[in-house]
């Protein structure tokens, strides 16, 4: 038999695609990645993903696991003469407890759908960012994806308890127990999400789930000068009890951006200014959320209590707290495009980076500067999650030499590096930053990387040509 007709007889002849019908699996979202893969796989039960991974290992095929393909980074990229592996089809949100506040979920979930299943019992799964409405948990958990709440709940990582994942052996590691603490051994679990389909696939998971607010507060917030941002947030920490949810930086280059781009958006201020900053806190103690004898949401009027010092005491340039749902959601937008925004046109620089949160001001004056030597056509488009410290630092530059793109990247890692951050924060490594993992990883952790890939894929064919250099 052929690799096709016994995929076939694995998961039944319309879920292998071939030819047109594999062609939106084979691009990813940038554009910049394109392949020809023998087919695409899409499964429809763990017992079937194992079938397919011991076919591929014993015919040494290449696979490359495939979610929502809203990746960044390459991840799916390089899938010449591959298998794609799609989960689209193990979509099944198995149960949710909400005693225990857990959900047992599916890889092929869309993080949007759990999340509107968990709205359902009146809890939130609180890993949010722009693609939401399409990628896909498994995908979210093998790029041990961020977004815009970490601040408060933590990353893919943190919101994982247990998983089942199948290695190329086809053998199946089922964890999944809904445990806080399990000291039994090497944590696999944790070796499996942010390993980019290279050691195995992810297929099913118990994630954690949370009160969902009953109420939250979210502002625009312009400052003189993003030095003042870090006190603010701990301000607002401090005042809350730790409600920050989100703290979203948008300066002023990329508002303008934004705006010419997006017919009918409005500026959040009727004053430009350098640096904007998105705000929201949320309740879900009654204390912090049933109105007063006012009328009066307390961890609204906590909010405005803060920005109004902020603003007496010059602190604060300007602030705008939104009134309705619908200017929540006009706030949101304008960070929810920036993926658009930042890589639009143009050959794009794409970093990705996290710095200690005291040294964010830093960082955007010295790669700043670096990049500007380099190129002084070059435009960076920066967003970031301030409470956390990661930036996308995306560089328009001014001429399509790739020569010049390594050597803007190269130089914003020096500037990370220097200030005790990391060139890779949330997006992965992919095939985009392959050469920086080269440059700039621990040689040991390498070392160890490696060991760790040739163990478990001793015939290479997980996703090979990403993370690993």
């Amino acid at each position: 038999m052929t690799i096709l007709s016994e995929l076939k007889a694995i998961v039944g002849d319309g879920h292998v695609l071939t030819g047109d019908d594999a062609r939106p699996f084979a691009q990813d979202w940038t554009g910049r990645y394109r392949s020809a893969p023998l087919a695409v796989a899409r499964p429809g039960s763990t017992a079937q993903v194992a079938a397919i991974l011991r076919l591929a290992t014993r015919n040494r095929t290449p696979v490359v696991p495939v979610s929502g393909n809203t990746g960044l980074a390459g991840g799916t990229g390089g899938a010449d003469g591959a298998i794609l592996l799609s989960l689209a089809r193990m979509n099944r949100i198995r149960e949710i407890n909400p005693r225990a506040r857990v959900a047992v979920v599916e890889a092929g979930v869309v993080i949007e759908t759990l999340q509107r299943a968990a709205e359902d019992e009146d809890l939130v799964f609180p890993l949010s960012f722009g693609a939401r409405g399409s990628a896909m948990l498994g995908g979210a958990l093998s790029t041990n994806a961020g977004g815009a709440n970490v601040l408060r709940y933590g990353n893919a990582r943190d919101l994982c308890l247990g998983l089942e994942a199948v290695l190329p052996t086809g053998e199946v590691v089922d964890l999944m127990r809904a445990l806080r603490k399990d000291n039994s051994g090497y944590d696999l679990r944790h070796l499996m999400i942010g390993a980019e389909g290279t050691l195995g696939v992810i297929t099913a998971a118990v994630v954690r789930l949370f009160p969902a607010p009953r109420a939250r507060a979210t502002a625009m917030v312009a400052l003189p000068a993003l030095d003042g941002a870090l006190a603010l947030l701990n301000r607002l920490q401090d005042e809350t009890g730790g409600a920050v949810e989100a703290f979203e930086y948008m300066p002023r280059r990329y508002l303008e951006e934004y705006l010419a781009r997006t017919p009918g958006a409005r500026p959040p201020f009727d004053d430009a200014h350098p640096v904007n900053v998105l705000v929201e806190l949320a309740a879900t103690a009654p204390r912090d959320a049933v109105p007063g004898p006012d009328g009066a949401v307390p961890v609204a009027a906590q909010l405005e209590t803060v920005l109004a010092r902020g603003l007496e005491a010059g602190d604060v340039a300007d602030a705008v707290v939104a009134r309705s749902e619908a200017e929540r959601a006009e706030m949101w937008a304008r960070r929810e495009a920036a993926a658009e925004v930042c890589l639009a046109e143009g050959r794009v620089v794409n970093n990705d980076i996290a710095v200690p949160l005291d040294r964010v001001a830093a960082f955007l004056d010295r790669a700043g500067a670096r990049v500007a030597a380099l190129d002084p056509a070059a435009v960076p488009l920066v967003v970031g999650h301030l409470g956390d410290g990661n930036l996308h630092y995306a560089v328009r530059l001014g001429n399509d030499d790739a020569e010049l793109a390594d050597a803007v990247m190269d130089a914003v890692e020096d500037v990370v590096l220097a200030l005790g951050g990391s060139f890779s924060a949330e997006h992965g490594i992919g095939m985009t930053k392959r050469p920086s993992m080269a440059r700039r990883k621990d040689r040991g952790a390498l070392h160890a990387m490696r060991a760790i890939k040739a163990a478990l894929d001793p015939a290479g064919v997980m996703n090979p040509g990403k993370l690993l250099p």
